[in-house]
Formats: structure tokens, sequence, C-alpha cells
């Protein structure tokens, strides 16, 4: 649960020495996989979007307790049928995957429908509500963000739609001056029809937000969909962003080579010899920390199918490249009968 009594925007890291090897050591201690059905913040607290006929549950955030990330937030929205969430607005992005169901979003006064296994986004300096098209099931999104990215750079201008009753300012200017050139020309609901699956080094993925989608109104998360064959496996590799990973069905283990840092000469990788495993079912995330190797293992009779979810920040700062130390495999194919 989140600490205190409010919510947790962004988590202060400090410490008695140089050297955070301690708060690295808690981070690494902590269980990455959080179960179907476990909620970490109800949005009881110092949240604006939630009304009677929505809900929001948290599963990975920075109020965490015990902390695994502050890189990555990751919560279910839930419309009830035909219902709404209030009008908010923030300055973050949000990236929401549609599970179940039929709807659409305003956004600055423009609609914008989705169904399931869309991908819409709620772009930056966006006032957003969302609504269930349907007056007999729910809708239900997972929703991904770098909050903290926005917070930690003071951009901290958010709250529900409402009356401006500041004193001592002039008439009203258009906020999207601000935005990059050409933002709002971009692609704001991704099709699953917009996209293909690719057979890669890491297996048969569907990217759906990355850079070089240079379409999609997306700065912040980049989301892939991963399908592993019953008895195979990804790639083994290693790259510097953290992940949260949700698996959507099937079910299997997570296999983390910890990584540490040799610091010499230059900077040295040292990988762990022996790898912690992770199980997981339908509905877990699992969460892998920053420079950590890692592999996933479908141990069921169907195919594994997850989401996964990075801060692109990662290849901002310089870490723009993953390494494959073993290639994705299927199961070896039986041999066939013989007479």
């Amino acid at each position: 649960m989140a600490e205190g009594e409010g919510r947790i925007f962004l988590r202060g890291l400090s410490s008695e020495t140089y050297g955070l090897g301690e708060f690295r050591r808690r981070q690494r201690a902590a269980d990455r996989v959080r179960r179907a059905g476990t909620v970490v913040d109800d949005a009881s607290v110092g949240h604006s979007g939630d009304s009677d006929q929505s809900r929001t549950s948290w599963m990975l955030g920075p109020g965490d307790d015990p902390f695994l990330t502050q890189t990555l937030q990751v919560h279910f929205v839930e419309l009830l049928p035909g219902g709404a969430n209030h009008g908010h607005g923030h300055q973050n992005e949000a990236c929401f995957y549609i599970l179940e169901g039929k709807g659409y979003e305003i956004h600055d006064g423009v609609r914008y429908d989705w169904e399931k296994d869309d991908f819409a986004i709620v772009h930056t300096d966006c006032v957003h509500k969302h609504y269930n098209a349907n007056e007999d099931v729910r809708a239900l999104a997972l929703v991904m963000k770098a909050k903290t990215n926005w917070m930690a750079m003071g951009l901290w201008q958010q709250g529900r739609s409402g009356p401006f009753e500041a004193k001592g300012f002039g008439p009203r200017e258009d906020w999207s001056k601000l935005w990059t050139p050409g933002a709002a020309q971009k692609k704001k609901v991704v099709r699953k029809s917009d996209t293909r699956w690719e057979n890669t080094r890491d297996g048969r993925v569907r990217i759906i937000s990355s850079p070089e989608k240079t379409d999609v109104r997306t700065n912040s998360v980049d989301v892939y969909q991963q399908e592993i064959p019953s008895g195979g496996k990804s790639a083994k590799h290693w790259h510097m962003a953290d992940e949260a990973v949700y698996v959507m069905s099937g079910k299997g283990h997570s296999l983390h080579w910890e990584v540490e840092a040799e610091i010499a000469e230059k900077y040295y990788a040292r990988v762990a010899e022996k790898p912690s495993r992770w199980n997981f079912s339908p509905g877990d995330l699992v969460y892998i920390p920053q420079n950590t190797v890692h592999q996933h293992v479908n141990d069921g009779d169907e195919p594994l199918l997850f989401l996964s979810a990075q801060n692109r920040l990662f290849k901002q700062l310089g870490y723009d490249n993953v390494v494959y130390l073993e290639d994705a495999s299927a199961p070896k194919q039986k041999a066939a009968a013989t007479a």
C-alpha cells in the first residue's frame, strides 16, 4: 500500500554514503510478481478520475511498499456498463490497452472510439474523460505510464475540470503552442489492424509503441505484445530499462540474472551465474528491475501471451540497445511416428 496518508507521486532517494547499494538490495529482494487481483492503491486518496461509474486499481507505482519502481506505473481502469469517469487533466501521458469492452474518449473536446485490443493514448496536457459505450458489460483497460518523468521535472499542474478561480491572470492562451510542431496530427488510437506480428530474435512480437512508430502520439512508454508457444521461451536478453509484463493468458516463469557493476578503469558488467525464478499465471504482473538479464518460459499447454511496457526515457539517456545472450526457441517438434 502507499505510505502515509496521501499519494506518493515521486519517491525520494537518500543515503548516508555516496553509493545506493542498500537501496538496490532492498529493491531486488522484493517479490517481482504482483498476483492477479492485487491492489497496492485503491484510488481512495489523491486520484482525480474516479466516479460512481468507474473504478481504478493500482498494481505498480512509486508509493508501493515494498518498493519496486517509479519508472513505470501500471493500473486498471474499469468502466461500469454505460458508465464514465470524471473529466480531468494531467500533464503526463497515459497509455491504455483495452482488455475488455468498447467505448470512447473525449480528449480536449474531440471523440476517439476504441474497442478490445486497441491502444489509446491520453496525450500530454490533455483534458480527458472515458466512456463505456455498452449498457450491458463493463469496459476494462490496462494503463501504463511514466508519470514520474513529469513529476521529477516539476510538471505538476493537474486536476479535475472546473472553473478557473485564481486571481491576477490574463485571458486564455492556447496551451498547445508549447507542443512540438506536428504533435496534434499523430495517431491517438492504435488499432490491432495497424500493427503486425513479427518473428524476431526475441520470438513472436507485435510492436504497438516505439520510437520507430513516429506516427503514434506517445513519447514516454514503449509497449509490445509477445506470444510464446507451449514449451517455448523468449530470448535470454539484457537491456538497461526496467520492464513491467502483464500476463494476458497462459502460465510460465521468468528467469532473472542480476547484473553487478565492477567499477575499475571503466565500467564492467558481472552477470550472476544463477538466475532467480518467478512463476506467473494469467492476470499477474511481472516486474523486471533495471539492468537485469532475463528470459520468459511457457510452462503451460496453451500459448503464453503478455504485454510488455518500458519507459522510453532510457533510450533518450543513451541505453538504446538490447544484448541477446541466447535467441528465442520454440519447442522441439516430435518425430513423426513410423509404421
